[in-house]
């Protein structure tokens, strides 16, 4: 049996009943994403993507195919660390860390004595402003650039240039060390960017995330089964409960790697992240190629149907929102869709579900399992 989980990453679908608490109240990433020009997700529609609880775009689709739902965030946070180890099971009942003023000076010395580099910025910033203000100057004198957002994170960023990226991923390595207990931020990022004035970001950045205590992940493997990672999913947990994995670059190669998994044989979860819609679109605040994105991954997703064997499941999903159309360039807290089907899957509401643990639950229930948190609705949704 294979269950293919996707996260399209970032794609909420309307604030949470807690969004004040985040400054959140009136983001809804989809229906954003929905007012471009061409916006065009007919086969999500017709799977019951626009039929789930709250969801008011471009009308309910009269016998959805599959079962569909909308999850809470029982975790006290909206970053992505926090979100996929939801979705594995676990709950995070304290935030992550945010050092909304910058990094404290100790922690600012030992880069400085990891990397024997100076640092700049210091300080919460958009990623691409970031290389536009300081850009220059760390490329006059090698100093890194060293920056944080509202997201519990610890972003380097260096001209490969300057810094070399095996290097660049030593350092934050080394930082990732270091930034545990009070200092314990969900991820440190290498941002490395490239050409000249003004700088572009690469696709080869990388995360390095706290390790999560057993997962989903953990169970899956310790039962035998493939665990197989596409995208950032491998970063996510730190390699924690992996049994193969796949790196990408961008949504397209996410897509066509998930393709080639499932032409493989094997038995188990195969586990995927699609960061485009967050890191180029939700972030930027760009609306238009927000849509143009999830107008691309519907149009892939007969493809993907198509390979799927008998007993195959399929599980589309978010892990946060990222507004497009909102306020500043953070994370939303948003609900979380979630569309299910295949042979074996039956159209059903699931209604609001009380945390994205639900999923991890339902999951490990297909393979005979035990669940770490929330309920599984395998048998609401299987014929």
């Amino acid at each position: 049996m294979r269950v293919f989980l996707i996260v399209l990453d970032s794609v909420g679908v309307g604030f949470l009943p807690d969004a004040a608490d985040f400054g959140d109240v009136g983001s809804n990433t989809l229906l954003s994403a929905s007012k471009a020009k061409n916006f065009d997700m007919s086969n999500m529609r017709r799977l019951g993507l626009f039929n789930i609880d709250g969801v008011d775009i471009g009308g309910k689709y009269p016998e959805p195919e599959g079962a569909y739902c909308r999850l809470v965030e029982a975790s006290k946070g909206k970053d992505t660390t926090i979100g996929h180890w939801e979705i594995a099971g676990v709950i995070s009942k304290r935030p992550f860390p945010l050092f909304e003023d910058g990094f404290p000076d100790e922690i600012i010395e030992k880069i400085k004595e990891i990397s024997g580099r100076g640092v700049l910025c210091n300080k919460p910033y958009s990623g691409t402003q970031v290389i536009k203000d300081y850009g220059k100057e760390h490329f006059e004198t090698g100093a890194l650039i060293v920056y944080t957002s509202a997201d519990s994170v610890l972003q380097i960023a260096a001209h490969n240039d300057v810094v070399p990226l095996k290097e660049l991923y030593r350092i934050c390595e080394e930082t990732r060390k270091i930034m545990v207990g009070e200092y314990g931020v969900g991820r440190i990022i290498a941002r490395p960017f490239t050409g000249e004035y003004p700088y572009v970001r690469t696709a080869d950045r990388h995360d390095y995330s706290l390790t999560p205590p057993d997962t989903m992940l953990d169970l899956l493997k310790n039962a035998g089964k493939t665990v197989y990672s596409v995208g950032k999913i491998v970063d996510i947990f730190a390699g924690k409960g992996i049994t193969k994995f796949v790196r990408t670059k961008n949504n397209a190669d996410g897509l066509q790697a998930t393709l080639t998994a499932v032409d493989e044989d094997f038995d188990g979860l195969c586990f995927v992240n699609l960061v485009d819609f967050d890191m180029l679109y939700g972030h930027r605040r760009d609306v238009e190629g927000y849509g143009d994105a999830l107008t691309a991954f519907d149009k892939w997703l007969p493809s993907m149907r198509a390979k799927m064997k008998e007993d195959d499941i399929l599980m589309m999903t978010a892990d946060h929102g990222c507004d497009p159309s909102f306020t500043g360039t953070d994370h939303t807290r948003e609900y979380i869709p979630l569309v299910v089907c295949g042979d074996r899957i039956k159209s059903v509401n699931l209604g609001t579900r009380k945390t994205y643990a639900d999923i991890s639950a339902t999951i490990l229930d297909f393979f005979g399992l035990p669940s770490i948190a929330g309920e599984s609705f395998m048998n609401d949704v299987t014929r």
